[in-house]
């Protein structure tokens, strides 16, 4: 009889007999598997089994030596991964036959340190449920305890100073824990077993006011420095807070004066704030919410999410206009500290500012502050006063931004709630340092089929930023334990992360990397691809050291991880002034005008933003070639667009001309479908794939016509939200035309969109759609941004396959 009215065989006795027979394993489970409740989860899974053994902490992950009969044994050993508590990540489950040794019970044994560390650290997570509840709870002994924290949450990457993860390897190793926590670190079977950073008001930290003089928020007194933080905000101050990865500036985000004050104080030009809100559900007026970026909002890394700002309506509580000044996003996060949640207000607490600006506790282009005293120095013009503890931080960690983009997850900043989470290789590498770009610097550690990127640094022209780069990396290499043999660099001459390469290669070699080749590797990479095929990389960005000594920023690479060729590019104009053109997009309109041959009439809104003595200057540097190199840069086309059209004619942060670009797009009427169209010019001979470079020459985009076309629209009198539309729907024809022409000549299908212009979702989307349209496989950035804090991935990738790989040993 079959079927499912079968009776089910009955087991031989020789059958029973091999399952009951006794067995002896020991496993070996990697990830992010220490202070994640690991080790209490396997304990609870061998009780229940009734299997004998013991599980300890090691350098390469959680070791389990479990014995039992063998059924049980295979039961404990299927079961490891699939019920891993919430924060754990487990990578491998290795395990191999020992002699049964007759033990009789299941032990937690003390951590092992010595070897290699193979283990991961878990990132900081945003408070549980269950400690937010105790938090809330007037009866709980943790009731409104600012640090209340499990295995399940709370600061992870931020403290730690060394592996195997216990507390004597963290910033808590100076806090004594009291009779009650204690207790509970040692229970199996409570959820703080273990729980490295465990406190409660009996033991610390510590948390304390400072209010600054001179502040005029002199005299705020009392017992509870979150009331008094709290009171502060609600009359205008600036408090400086105390988080996971550094100190936060945070002002009530709907007091005018209070933000603009803020705005001057950081020398922030008019680049937006985040801010904080109770839950999604507070912002629901303010921006478009799907459930995709609602479930990012929530989730456990808890990230600034940029969400479409909604049309303004009178009656709803808006943050000030100084908040987003002119942005088409909001970037909103909710609380992930207990002190957040404090600050914001529990239920039953007096009514405070509801809505908090929440941005870096640092002067703009500075790293982030991480040490009390230089806290009170270095913030000291910025804050009106301090609330701040006693638990130092150990590496200093930002907030990461992430938007959602068709339905996808784009990482503009990877840092907090990611960092030092590994990214997976689709090739072994050496042990390798690749050390990113200077703007919005990270670094990357590689081995084997693994890649650790750092936390947002920041951008290497300032010292502070330099040095808290060496201090990330040193800890990077102690949690990893990968000993770098060669370092990647970026082939820019004047790099500073490139020249911190060459002073400390220590003999070790230093390999140097194009720009756009790491652009398009990072995406390749974070997508498993092998590097068997090449692909067609759109790399669109504001600056990169080109081979020709040009600045590049326009390119249609066709590359795999040992080379690249340059299908395609924008047609070079000068860069008039190098940065200072950067700074003032009218300066990049008027370059594009002339290199275009179309006259500067002082009818256009670029000439009139520029100076009339400016102006006479500009001219003869144009004329006579002076400090101008040329770029074929599509970051600097979209500034020169964004000043012709009136939008935005000088950038207080980096792309800000090109924000308000798309920002103005997005408003334009969807009924119309024109577009500008771009020349294209065929090179004589056909670029030679197997060439890096050139190969002889490139398909150029010619910009001339789309700017004579914008110029006669702005006298027709188009709306300039029309012109932003009509441009951006030919950027996008031109990619599509630029890939087709490409997939015509060299049979290639996968297109990569990578750098920092593709964080434009409007210009993403329409790109990914058209080319899909067409039957190309399109890959864009979900792991690693695509901008310039993804390129140390590419680089790594690149120098990886330029050198002797390694077979993996994990």
């Amino acid at each position: 009889m079959s079927g499912p009215q079968a009776e089910a065989p009955s087991r031989t006795p020789a059958a029973v007999a091999v399952a009951e027979a006794p067995s002896r394993r020991r496993v070996t489970v990697r990830g992010v598997v220490q202070g994640v409740g690991f080790r209490p989860y396997l304990y609870g899974l061998a009780t229940e089994l009734a299997l004998a053994g013991h599980v300890s902490n090691t350098p390469e992950g959680v070791v389990v030596e479990i014995e039992g009969s063998a059924t049980a044994v295979a039961g404990f050993c299927d079961r490891i991964a699939a019920q891993a508590p919430p924060l754990a990540r487990v990578d491998s489950v290795d395990h191999r036959e020992l002699p049964p040794a007759g033990g009789t019970a299941f032990t937690i044994l003390a951590s092992r340190s010595g070897g290699p560390a193979r283990t991961l650290v878990s990132p900081d997570s945003a408070t549980c449920a269950d400690c937010l509840a105790e938090l809330s709870d007037p009866a709980d002994r943790r009731y409104r305890h600012p640090f209340v924290n499990c295995t399940h949450c709370g600061p992870r990457f931020t403290i730690v100073t060394g592996v195997p993860y216990d507390r004597a390897h963290t910033t808590m190793a100076g806090f004594a824990m009291c009779a009650d926590c204690s207790r509970e670190y040692a229970d199996p079977a409570d959820r703080r077993f273990h729980a490295q950073p465990v406190a409660c008001p009996a033991c610390g930290p510590r948390l304390r006011l400072v209010v600054g003089q001179g502040s005029g928020f002199e005299g705020a007194g009392g017992t509870d420095p979150v009331a008094e933080a709290r009171a502060l905000l609600a009359r205008g101050a600036i408090v400086a807070v105390k988080g996971l990865g550094g100190y936060h500036l945070a002002c009530d985000a709907t007091d005018e004066a209070a933000v603009a004050l803020l705005r001057r104080r950081k020398a922030r030009g008019d680049k937006p704030f985040a801010v904080m809100a109770r839950t999604a559900d507070d912002i629901r007026h303010l921006v478009r919410l799907s459930p995709e970026e609602r479930s990012l909002l929530e989730g456990r890394a808890r990230p600034v999410v940029l969400l479409r700002r909604r049309p303004r309506s009178l009656d709803d509580p808006r943050p000030a206009d100084a908040v987003a000044p002119r942005s088409p996003d909001l970037g909103v996060m909710l609380p992930y500290t207990p002190l957040h949640h404090l600050l914001l207000g529990l239920p039953g607490d007096a009514e405070g500012p509801r809505l908090l600006v929440m941005t870096s506790g640092n002067l703009s282009g500075e790293p982030i502050v991480t040490d009390d005293t230089e806290a009170l120095e270095r913030l000291a013009h910025l804050a009106d006063a301090w609330l701040t503890h006693d638990r130092p931080i150990h590496v200093p960690c930002d907030d990461s931004v992430v938007r959602v983009c068709d339905g996808e997850h784009l990482v503009i900043r990877r840092s907090r709630g990611y960092a030092p989470l590994p990214v997976a290789l689709p090739l072994p590498v050496r042990p390798s340092l690749a050390v990113g770009g200077d703007l919005k610097n990270a670094f990357c550690l590689g081995s084997g089929r693994r890649a650790w990127l750092s936390a947002h640094i920041g951008d290497m022209d300032d010292l502070g930023t330099q040095r808290a780069f060496e201090r990330a990396e040193g800890q990077l290499e102690t949690i990893t334990g990968v000993r770098p043999e060669i370092l990647v660099s970026d082939r820019h001459p004047g790099y500073r992360s490139a020249r911190w390469a060459d002073r400390n290669a220590a003999r070790r070699p230093v390999v140097r990397v194009q720009h756009h080749h790491a652009h398009i590797a990072a995406a390749m990479a974070e997508h498993g691809l092998d590097g068997t095929r090449p692909v067609i990389g759109v790399a669109f960005d504001g600056t990169g050291h080109g081979d020709d000594g040009a600045v590049w920023g326009g390119e249609f690479l066709l590359a795999d991880y040992d080379r690249f060729t340059r299908f395609g590019h924008l047609a070079h104009v000068p860069l008039p002034g190098g940065d200072t053109a950067v700074r003032r997009p009218y300066r990049m309109a008027l370059a594009h005008l002339w290199a275009a041959g179309i006259d500067r009439s002082d009818d256009l809104p670029c000439t009139a933003a520029c100076p009339p003595d400016e102006l006479r200057v500009l001219e003869q540097q144009l004329e006579r070639g002076l400090n101008c190199v040329p770029t074929s840069s599509m970051g600097r086309l979209f500034d020169a667009v964004s000043s012709l059209a009136g939008v935005c004619h000088r950038a207080g942060y980096e792309a800000q001309a090109a924000v308000e670009l798309e920002g103005a797009a997005l408003c334009a009427p969807a009924r119309d479908t024109i577009a500008y169209a771009f020349a294209l010019h065929d090179p004589a001979p056909d670029p030679d794939p197997g060439a890096e470079g050139d190969g002889g020459g490139a398909v150029r985009a010619d910009a001339a016509p789309v700017l004579a076309a914008i110029v006669g629209d702005l006298r027709a009198g188009v709306d300039p939200t029309l012109i932003a539309a009509r441009f951006h729907q030919g950027v996008t024809a031109l990619v599509h035309r630029m890939c087709a022409r490409a997939r015509e000549r060299h049979g290639l299908d996968t297109v990569v969109l990578s750098g920092g212009v593709f964080a434009n979702t409007l210009l993403s989307s329409a790109c990914a759609a058209v080319l899909r349209a067409d039957g190309f496989t399109v890959l864009r950035h979900q792991l690693v941004p695509p901008n310039d804090g993804g390129l140390a991935l590419g680089q790594l990738m690149v120098a990886g396959r330029a050198a002797p790989a390694v077979t993996p040993t994990d």
